[in-house]
C-alpha cells in the first residue's frame, strides 16, 4: 500500500533531518480542495520533533521529492503535508493488480485461530421475519468479510426448538384435529406451524376475556387460562420424554427446519454447523459446580446459585434456579464451551443478536472471563438495531410480522415493476427477466440493510430501496452491467499492457479508490461492519460514473489510452463484484 511504501522514506528523512527515530505515522486522504493524493499529518510528530509544524512539513516534503520516487511534488497546509504521487506509481500499481482475481483478499493463515460467527438463531414456532433478515444478512456478510481479511470462519446458528412457545403451536395443531401437513396444505412448514402459534394466541386471549368477565383479575386470568395450562403440561411431558409428545415435537420441528432451509437458500446464506437448544439447554450446569468450588459463584439459602458482578458495574445474576434448573445464561455458558470443544481451533466468537440483549452479553462474556477461558477475551456481540416499517412495529403472536419470504417476493415484484417502467429489458426472455428481477430485488433489500451501521435502527422502505439512482443496490448493479456492456463491445485485445505514461485526473481518482479496497476489507473485518464495504462500493461507483461522463472510453482515438480505460473499467467491475460478494449480493451481466 502507498502509505507502507512511504514510511521507510519518511523514517530516513526524520533520522537525517532531525536525528530522531519514529515508527508510527498518521496518514489520511488529501482533502479535495487541496492538491495531493495522500496527506501526512505532522502534529503527532511534534512529540519527537520540536519546531513549527509547517517548517517540519516543508523539510520532510522536500526530502521525499528528492529521494522517494513515488512523490512528484508537495504542499503544506498548517500541520498537513499533502503529497502528490507520481503517475508512474499508480500505473505500476495497476499493472500488478489488474489481473489479480483475489485483490484485496487474504488467504487464512494455517496456524491462525478461527472465529465462529453465530447468526439467525430462530424459534421453531414461526417463520423467519424482517428482523431475522437483518440478522442473517449481517452475520453472513461479517463471516465473508472476516474470511476475506484472512481469518478462518465457522458459520453457525443455535435453533431455539424447545420451550413453552413451541408447545403452544403443537397444542393448537393437536386441538384442531385437522392433521394438516405442509403437503396437504401447500404451505411451507414454518408458515403452517406459525399459523397455529397465532391460533393459540387467539384462543388464549378469548379465554382471558371470558375469565375476566367471570370476575378474575387480568393477572389471574392470564395464569389460569385452560389453554395455557395445557401447553404447560405438554412442556412437562416433553421434558419427561413422553413418546407421543416427543414424536409430535419432532414432526412439527422437521417441517419448520425444511421451511427455514428454503428461506436461507432464497436469501443466499448458509451455515457450517447447527446447534439445537433441545441438545444444549442442560449444558453449563457442571460449570456452575466448578464456579462454586472456585468461589466465582455463590449459593443463596434457597439453593439458587448467583454471580455478583456489582464490582464491575453490573448486578447479581442468577445462573441456577433453586430447583436446580438452568437459566438462559447457564445454557449460553455451556454452549460457548461446547463449541470450543467441537472446534478446537476456535479462538473467538461473534454473536449476531439484537441490541435488546446488550446487557446479557456483557454478563456472559464477563462470566466466561472469570471462569478463566482464554478465548473469552475475543468474544464479540454484533449488536444491531431493529428494523421498522412505515406501517409500524411487528408482533409475532398477532400474526402482524413481515414474513421474510413474503418480503423477498415483494422485493422481486417491486424490481419487476420499476424495471418495466424504465423499459430496460428489451430482448430478454421470460426466464432471464425472472432471474434478473430476483437479483435486483434481493440486491436492493440486502444493500439497503447492510449500508447502515449495524448499531443504528432502520426504517425499511421497499420502494425506496429499488431505486436505480442514488445510494442503492440497483444503482451499483446497473453500473456493473454498464461496464460489462463496454467489455463486450471492445473489439480489440485488452489483455496486454497499455502503454500509457500520463493519467487523466479521473483515472487517477479511480486508481486511488481501488487501492483503498484491501484496507476497507480489513477495517470492515476489525469493526464487524459490512456498512464500510457497502458505502465504499457506492463511492467507487460514483467516481466511475463521473469518469464515464468525463472521458471517452471506446470512443477514445488514442489506442493505448482506450485500452487502458477499458482495463480500468474492468478492474472497477471486478472490485464491485468482489465487494458485493462480501455483502452476499449478486451482480448481473446485463440490465
Amino acid at each position: 500500500m502507498l502509505s507502507q511504501s512511504l514510511i521507510p522514506h519518511i523514517q530516513t528523512a526524520l533520522a537525517q533531518l532531525f536525528d530522531v527515530s519514529h515508527d508510527k505515522f498518521e496518514f489520511q486522504a488529501t482533502r479535495r480542495d487541496f492538491e495531493g493524493d495522500i496527506t501526512l499529518v505532522i502534529f503527532p510528530l511534534l512529540k519527537v520533533i520540536k519546531g513549527n509544524p509547517a517548517d517540519i512539513g516543508n523539510k520532510i516534503g522536500q526530502y521525499l521529492v528528492d529521494h522517494a520516487p513515488e512523490v512528484a511534488r508537495f504542499n503544506v497546509v498548517a500541520g498537513f503535508l499533502n503529497l502528490v504521487i507520481d503517475d508512474a506509481y499508480y500505473l505500476g500499481f495497476f499493472e500488478k493488480i489488474k489481473d489479480d482475481t483475489r485483490y484485496g483478499f487474504v488467504s487464512p493463515q494455517p496456524e491462525g485461530k478461527a472465529v465462529m460467527v453465530e447468526y439467525a438463531s430462530p424459534n421453531t414456532n414461526k417463520p423467519l421475519h424482517l428482523g431475522h433478515v437483518r440478522n442473517v444478512l449481517l452475520g453472513y456478510s461479517v463471516s465473508e468479510i472476516l474470511k476475506a481479511s484472512g481469518t478462518k470462519v465457522y458459520k453457525t446458528q443455535i435453533i431455539n426448538d424447545r420451550g413453552i412457545h413451541i408447545c403452544k403451536s403443537m397444542l393448537a395443531w393437536q386441538q384442531s384435529g385437522l392433521n394438516e401437513t405442509p403437503e396437504s396444505t401447500g404451505l411451507k412448514g414454518d408458515k403452517l406451524v406459525g399459523n397455529y402459534y397465532v391460533a393459540f394466541d387467539k384462543q388464549y386471549k378469548e379465554q382471558i376475556s371470558a375469565l375476566m368477565a367471570g370476575g378474575k383479575t387480568e393477572d389471574e386470568a392470564k395464569k389460569q387460562a385452560p389453554v395455557l395450562l395445557e401447553a404447560q403440561e405438554m412442556l412437562r411431558q416433553w421434558e419427561a420424554g413422553d413418546p407421543d409428545v416427543v414424536a409430535l415435537w419432532k414432526m412439527m420441528n422437521g417441517w419448520v427446519y425444511d421451511g427455514f432451509e428454503q428461506t436461507y437458500q432464497t436469501i443466499g446464506v448458509d451455515f457450517d454447523s447447527y446447534y439445537y437448544e433441545s441438545d444444549t439447554y442442560l449444558l453449563g450446569k457442571e460449570v456452575v459446580q466448578f464456579g462454586l468450588e472456585k468461589g466465582i459463584f455463590e449459593k443463596d439459602p434457597d439453593g439458587s446459585v448467583w454471580i455478583d458482578l456489582t464490582a464491575e458495574g453490573l448486578d447479581r445474576k442468577i445462573v441456577l434456579r433453586s430447583d436446580g434448573t438452568a437459566v438462559y445464561m447457564t445454557q449460553d455458558i455451556g454452549t460457548a464451551i461446547q463449541r470450543v470443544k467441537d472446534f478446537p481451533d476456535v479462538g473467538g466468537m461473534v454473536y449476531t443478536v439484537g441490541n435488546e440483549q446488550d446487557y446479557h452479553f456483557k454478563v456472559l462474556f464477563l462470566i466466561l472471563q472469570k471462569l478463566g477461558f482464554e478465548w473469552s477475551k475475543d468474544l464479540t456481540h454484533l449488536s444491531y438495531g431493529m428494523v421498522d416499517l412505515p406501517s409500524g412495529k411487528m408482533k409475532s403472536r398477532e400474526g402482524t410480522v413481515v414474513d421474510a419470504d413474503d418480503l423477498m417476493f415483494e422485493m422481486t415484484q417491486t424490481a419487476q415493476k420499476i424495471s418495466e417502467e424504465l423499459g430496460k429489458l428489451d430482448g430478454y426472455s421470460a426466464e432471464e427477466k425472472a432471474r434478473l428481477y430476483h437479483t435486483i430485488g434481493l440486491g436492493a433489500l440486502k444493500y439497503y440493510i447492510l449500508k447502515v451501521d449495524p448499531k443504528k435502527r432502520i426504517l425499511f422502505n421497499p420502494e425506496e430501496s429499488v431505486d436505480f439512482a442514488g445510494n442503492t443496490g440497483p444503482f451499483i448493479q446497473y453500473t456493473y452491467a454498464r461496464i460489462q456492456s463496454i467489455l463486450r463491445k471492445a473489439d480489440f485485445d485488452v489483455s496486454t499492457k497499455a502503454e500509457v505514461s500520463v493519467l487523466h485526473e479521473k483515472e487517477k481518482e479511480l486508481l486511488k479508490l481501488i487501492a483503498q479496497f484491501p484496507d476497507i476489507v480489513q477495517d470492515a473485518a476489525h469493526n464487524h461492519s459490512p456498512a464500510l464495504v457497502a458505502n465504499y462500493t457506492y463511492e467507487l461507483v460514483k467516481e466511475y460514473n463521473s469518469f464515464y461522463q468525463s472521458v471517452s472510453i471506446l470512443g477514445e482515438e488514442q489506442h493505448e489510452a482506450k485500452k487502458f480505460r477499458v482495463q480500468l473499467s474492468k478492474k472497477v467491475a471486478d472490485t464491485i463484484k468482489a465487494a458485493f460478494g462480501l455483502l452476499g449480493i449478486s451482480v448481473p451481466e446485463r440490465m
